[in-house]
C-alpha cells in the first residue's frame, strides 16, 4: 500500500474500519482478534507500529520481516484462524520508521479466531457467543456476499481440465513459497474459501466462486444463464462496432482475453519506474479489468461491457452498492464486493492487494493520458471511464524518466501471447506474471528490428541486468521465439523462422 494511503489512515482516529497496534518486536497478542473482527464485518485495515494516539512508535526493524511472515503464517493456520484468510502485510517507511499494514477485506465467509467469533463496533472488537449473534452474521453475509453461495451438486469434474494445474502456475510464478502451493487440491479449495461448510444449515460444497473462477462454460451458464462480459471497440462506427467480443468462460480465462483485447486496441507508453521499464497499459487495464471481474455482483442479470471509445475507455458492471456517487481518492475505502474471488486474484499475481487498482490508476493514467483524470462512479452499476489517446508519441513524453520503445504491433503481441499460453499448458514453462511476460514482449519487439542484437545491448534498451535479460532470452528460446545465429564473440539473437512466418500470417 502506498506512503499516502498510509499518511492519510495516521490523520484519523480509531474506528470501526481502523485499528492501530504497537508491535516493537512481535505480533501482538490480540492481532487476529481484530482480523477475525474485521473479516465477520466491513474489513479495514490495522497499522502495526503505532499507538492507540496515531503515534508513530516504529517496529524494530530487525523484526520486520518475521513479523510479516508469522502473520502470513499464522493468517493460513486454521488452528488460530478458521476458516484460513491468508494476509500478505506490506511495510511503509514514514521518517525513518516502519509501520505494518495489513489490508483486511470483510469476508463472505463466517470466520472464528482460536475457535471463538469476533465482530466489530467503533468501540473495537467483541465475542459473539450467542447462537443468536452468529447466526445474524451468518445472514448478514449470505445476503450481501453472494459468491459464497453453496452448490451442493457440484463436484470437481465440473471444473475446466488443465485449469487449477494452470493457477498452481501462476501462484508460483507470483509467490514460490505460497502455502497453497503445498496443498493438496482438496485443502487449496477448502483454504481459499471455495469450499465451505455452512454450519448453520448443514449443507457443504464448492461456492459460486469456485465455478466461476473454474467451472466449464456449460455449468456457469447453467448457474448464470446471463452470464457474458462484453468487450466492444466503437471508433468508426459508434452505433454498432468495429470490434466485439463476447465472452462466457471462467473468471481467470476471461481476464486474460480483456488484457489481449486492451493489447490489440490500445496504444502503449513506457515508463521508467526506478531501474525497470514498466507498460503503462498494462499497470492501468489489469486494474481496472481485475477490478471489473472480482467486483461484479454476478446475480444481477446485466452484463458487463468494456467498450473503448476514441477518447475513452468505458465500463460498467453490476454492482452490490457500498456507498452512492463519485469515488475518489480521498473519499475510497477499500470493499470487496467478492472477497474470495478478489483474494484469489490477488494469490495469482493479477491483483497487487485490495484497493490498488482505484489508487494505480490515478499514479499512471498520469503518464498515460496527461491531463486527464479517472472517473469511478458507485451505484447498482459501477462506472468507470479512463480517458485515452489512441496515438502515443516521442512528444507525449512527461519527462526524462518516461520512454517510449520499439513499436509492438498485435500481432507480435498475439504471437508471443499464444507461445506463453502453450508453453505453460504443455509444461515448457511454468506460468509467469504481467510484469515478466511485458519485458518478454518488449525484448522480442527490439530484437525484431534489431536482428544480430547482442544480450548487453538488449539489456541496456530494456533496461535490466545482464542477469536478467539472459534469463528472459533463454524462456524466450525454449518457446522457439528467437535463436542465436554466429560466434560467441561475433553472433547475436534473431528472430526464428516460425515466428517470422506467424508474423507474416
Amino acid at each position: 500500500m502506498s506512503i499516502e494511503f498510509v499518511n492519510n489512515l495516521l490523520k484519523q482516529r480509531e474506528k470501526i474500519r481502523l485499528e492501530f497496534k504497537e508491535a516493537r518486536n512481535s505480533i501482538p497478542r490480540n492481532l487476529f482478534e481484530t482480523v477475525c473482527a474485521f473479516l465477520n464485518r466491513e474489513g479495514g485495515s490495522i497499522l502495526l507500529g503505532v499507538n492507540n494516539q496515531g503515534e508513530v512508535i516504529g517496529v524494530d526493524p530487525a523484526a520486520v520481516e518475521q513479523i510479516s511472515t508469522d502473520i502470513s503464517s499464522l493468517s493460513n493456520n486454521p488452528t488460530k484462524l478458521n476458516p484460513p484468510f491468508i494476509l500478505f502485510p506490506s511495510v511503509v517507511e514514514i521518517n525513518g520508521k516502519y509501520i505494518i499494514h495489513i489490508q483486511v477485506p470483510s469476508s463472505s465467509l463466517v470466520h472464528k479466531c482460536d475457535n471463538i467469533v469476533f465482530d466489530r463496533s467503533s468501540d473495537g472488537d467483541f465475542r459473539v457467543s450467542s447462537l443468536q449473534g452468529i447466526a445474524e452474521i451468518y445472514n448478514r453475509k449470505r445476503v450481501h456476499f453472494t459468491e459464497g453461495t453453496i452448490y451442493p451438486h457440484i463436484q470437481s469434474s465440473d471444473f475446466k481440465d488443465g485449469l487449477l494445474e494452470k493457477v498452481r502456475n501462476l501462484i508460483r510464478s507470483n509467490k514460490p513459497n505460497h502455502p497453497w502451493l503445498g496443498l493438496s487440491d482438496d485443502g487449496l479449495f477448502r483454504t481459499s474459501g471455495l469450499y465451505k461448510i455452512d454450519y448453520q444449515s448443514g449443507s457443504e460444497g464448492f461456492t459460486l466462486a469456485a465455478v466461476l473462477l473454474f467451472g466449464k462454460d456449460i455449468v456457469i451458464k447453467n448457474i448464470l444463464p446471463h452470464y457474458k462480459v462484453d468487450a466492444l471497440v466503437k471508433i468508426k462506427d459508434v452505433d454498432r462496432y468495429d470490434d466485439r467480443l463476447t465472452l462466457e468462460t471462467n473468471l481467470i480465462e476471461t481476464y486474460n482475453e480483456l488484457m489481449d483485447f486492451a493489447a490489440r486496441h490500445l496504444p502503449d507508453k513506457f515508463h521508467l519506474e526506478g531501474d525497470t521499464r514498466i507498460s503503462l497499459r498494462e499497470r492501468i487495464f489489469r486494474e481496472i479489468i481485475a477490478n471489473l471481474i472480482v467486483h461484479r455482483e454476478y446475480t444481477n442479470a446485466h452484463s458487463a461491457t468494456f467498450t473503448i471509445f476514441k477518447d475513452r475507455v468505458e465500463m460498467l458492471n453490476a454492482n452490490n452498492p457500498n456507498g452512492s456517487g463519485p469515488i475518489s481518492i480521498s473519499n475510497f475505502r477499500p470493499f470487496p464486493k467478492n472477497p474470495i474471488i478478489s483474494k484469489f486474484f490477488v494469490q495469482i499475481g493479477r491483483v497487487e492487494e485490495l484497493g490498488s487498482g482505484i489508487i494505480n490508476v490515478n499514479k499512471y493514467l498520469k503518464y498515460y493520458s496527461p491531463g486527464s483524470k479517472p472517473e469511478f462512479i458507485e451505484d447498482s452499476v459501477f462506472k468507470t471511464i479512463i480517458p485515452i489517446k489512441l496515438t502515443v508519441s516521442v512528444s507525449d513524453v512527461i519527462s526524462a524518466t518516461d520512454v517510449v520503445t520499439v513499436e509492438i504491433n498485435d500481432s507480435l503481441n498475439e504471437a508471443i501471447s499464444e507461445a506463453l499460453n502453450d508453453g505453460i499448458n504443455e509444461g515448457i514453462i511454468e506460468g509467469i506474471n504481467e510484469g515478466i511476460k511485458n519485458r518478454i514482449v518488449k525484448t522480442v519487439a527490439e530484437i525484431k528490428e534489431n536482428e544480430g542484437i547482442k544480450a548487453k545491448v538488449l539489456a541496456d534498451r530494456i533496461g535490466v541486468s545482464i542477469q536478467t535479460i539472459e534469463r528472459d532470452i533463454s524462456l524466450i528460446k525454449s518457446l522457439a521465439l528467437v535463436e542465436y545465429k554466429g560466434s560467441k564473440k561475433l553472433g547475436g539473437y534473431y528472430l526464428t523462422d516460425n515466428l517470422k512466418g506467424k508474423l507474416a500470417q
